[in-house]
């Protein structure tokens, strides 16, 4: 019996170990092929340079290797808030029946303040678990492991539900710890490409609006190109280019680009009401985050569900001369302070190319006006004075003709000399107006009343300009001098039956002088008094006076004068 029943021990004994060493074994190419996991994704996590495509393939190779059934990433901004969250795992429709990201509150907000892994058995039990935002699906296992880049925290991984029913254990912490190390030297590599090409891009981008500007480019086309050029070197959804309007007041979108920036041009920016108008008014760069949080509601950026957004001013206070406003889609990454400070050079760069470039058209305008005054000198001092001289021997001549055939043929020469001679004049104030774009200048709205007036009156009046009525009369004064001569034509017109009309304005000393002369039936007493009295009143409101009277030539003589 006892030779029988010995074999059996040993047996048995052998089973157990191999049972044993198979089971190490197991474990064994169980870790290698985990070793093997983790170096591949190292490698392929490291083999990225474009930095959102970095997190994403951080968070699916993390889901991956510990068997996680939802991964995600979180982005951690100003304020220790996440300004980025990457989920990886839920659906599109479990997407949309969440009601808001997390923003670090909770479980989250304690990694990041915290940065030390974090596993848990079922997060609920956790005194600092703060639930899930409404439409979120139910969670239990967790780990949780911070992303360093150098000293600083970049973004936690977040894991949850462990397949299978189990729990996170060592080995899945090890790993994921593992994989967020060589995330950091990814992230640290995507953000240093990401950099450099950027700069490379800005330099390029600022040569050519320079080149464009300085070689008379259209000013509108460059500022295209400005807003093209930063927002590839943003890599931003929306960028607008927001120019004063003449009060001040409010900012203009003169040009934008990306997403529904055909809408833009024309929309309005209040000055007082706005970051942009900060960044105008203060001329200081501002970077928000999220728009939606901005304390402006009435932001047009916030309308249009913009999320990240940086403002630079183009110069400096006082010279701003508008605002680049930069905005990306929610939920992207916010502008960097490498960005900031590459944006706020190119268009600090592109304001002073702007000012060159205005510079160089004010002195092409210059020599505009230099040409204009220089012809109407020549007009003036040689051409009126002939034609003048002309007209004075013809009609010195008129008295040696026998013939009224003739006579009459030599004074009407002598008329159309002297209509030739209001003419001329007429040009050489057009001639020394301030061009076209700008408003007319006084002198020629006064000529512009003058010969509003002659359709009226059947012949054109005379007119004599003498001072610098240009620079020398104020707004207000002019624009009540441009009243009272209406007032005055407009008397001539219905009451003088006259033949003849002259008017003078002149500014000399510390006075402006109007005089308006015609050699009408003159204005009987009632038309005197209420034809005066608004003249007197314009005259007695400048601390000045105004008199009509009737010369011993007939007619009527309106004398207006004001001080300066």
């Amino acid at each position: 019996m006892k030779s029988e029943h010995h074999p059996l021990m040993p047996q048995t004994r052998l089973d157990e170990l191999l049972a044993e060493l198979q089971s190490r074994l197991n474990a064994v190419l169980a870790t290698r092929d985990r070793v093997h996991a983790l170096l591949e994704a190292v490698v392929s996590v490291g083999s990225e340079l474009d930095l959102e495509t970095v997190l994403r393939r951080i968070t699916e190779t993390a889901t991956k290797l510990v068997d996680a059934g939802y991964g995600a990433l979180g982005v951690i901004g100003q304020k220790n808030t996440l300004i980025q969250f990457i989920p990886v795992g839920l659906t599109e429709e479990e997407i949309a029946r969440i009601e808001h990201w997390p923003h670090g509150l909770g479980l989250l907000g304690l990694l990041i303040k915290d940065a030390r892994p974090l596993r848990l058995g079922r997060i609920s039990d956790h005194p600092a678990s703060y639930g899930f935002p409404p439409g979120h699906p139910p969670m239990g296992t967790f780990l949780g492991v911070p992303i360093r880049v150098r000293d600083e925290v970049f973004g936690n991984l977040y894991l949850t539900e462990k397949r299978g029913g189990g729990e996170f254990d060592e080995d899945d912490e090890a790993i994921v710890i593992a994989l967020a190390t060589a995330a950091g030297v990814a992230v640290e590599n995507a953000r240093l490409y990401e950099e450099s090409r950027r700069r490379e891009i800005w330099l390029q981008a600022s040569s050519e609006v320079t080149t464009n500007l300085l070689s008379g480019a259209d000013p509108r086309q460059v500022l295209s190109l400005v807003a093209a050029r930063a927002r590839e070197i943003s890599d931003a959804d929306l960028v607008q280019v927001l120019l004063p309007d003449l009060s001040r007041q409010s900012l203009i979108v003169e040009v934008a680009e990306g997403e529904g920036a055909q809408e833009l041009p024309g929309t309005a920016f209040e000055v007082s009401a706005t970051l942009a108008g900060d960044v105008f008014t203060q001329g200081e760069p501002v970077s928000d985050v999220d728009m939606q949080r901005a304390p402006y509601p009435d932001s047009p950026l916030r309308r249009l569900g913009y999320g990240p957004g940086v403002m630079v001013p183009l110069g400096r206070v006082p010279a701003v001369r508008g605002v680049l406003v930069l905005a990306k889609r929610s939920g992207r990454l916010p502008f960097s302070g490498a960005d900031q400070q590459m944006l706020q050079a190119f268009a600090g760069q592109a304001a002073i190319a702007l000012e060159l470039a205005e510079s160089r058209r004010d002195a092409e305008r210059l020599g505009l006006l230099e040409d204009r005054d220089r012809i109407a000198k020549d007009l003036h001092d040689v051409v009126i004075q002939r034609l003048f001289a002309t007209a004075m021997t013809l009609m010195s001549t008129i008295r040696l003709i026998e013939r009224p055939e003739a006579a009459k043929r030599v004074q009407h020469a002598i008329d159309e000399l002297d209509e030739t001679i209001r003419q001329i004049r007429s040009s050489i104030f057009a001639l020394q107006g301030s061009g076209e774009e700008a408003m007319p200048s006084l002198r020629g709205q006064i000529v512009e009343l003058v010969e509003g007036a002659a359709g009226h009156l059947g012949f054109m009046p005379g007119l004599r300009m003498e001072g610098q009525i240009d620079t020398m009369v104020s707004a207000p004064v002019a624009e009540h001098l441009l009243a009272v001569l209406r007032e005055a034509l407009s008397n001539v017109v219905r009451h003088s039956h006259a033949g003849r009309a002259d008017v003078l304005v002149e500014a000399a000393g510390a006075q402006l002088v109007l005089v308006v002369t015609d050699n009408g039936v003159g204005l009987e007493e009632t038309e005197r008094r209420s034809g005066l009295r608004n003249i007197e009143e314009r005259a007695a409101r400048l601390g000045g006076a105004a008199g009509l009277e009737t010369p011993e030539t007939g007619g009527t003589r309106l004398r207006w004068q004001v001080p300066l």
